[in-house]
């Protein structure tokens, strides 16, 4: 799979760009959610615990591609 990726011009510094973005939106869904009142601030807490646990799935696949680039 990670060959595959890599064939289809996606590199490692995409995928650790895309985890840091993650961080950022969750901490950006989080901060938002702070001023909201209601049921409205639940849901956007989880929504940026959501997108929290995205970033170490990006980070661990640039790591896989990044090796792969070496070889």
């Amino acid at each position: 799979m990670i060959e595959t990726l890599s064939k289809a011009g996606l590199k490692s510094e995409y995928c650790y760009a895309a985890g840091f973005a993650s961080i950022v939106a969750s901490y950006g869904s989080w901060f938002a959610s702070r001023k909201k009142t209601g049921d409205s601030k639940a849901q956007s807490d989880r929504w940026g615990i959501f997108v929290g646990h995205w970033a170490p799935s990006f980070f661990a696949l640039g790591n896989a591609l990044q090796i792969a680039e070496k070889n």
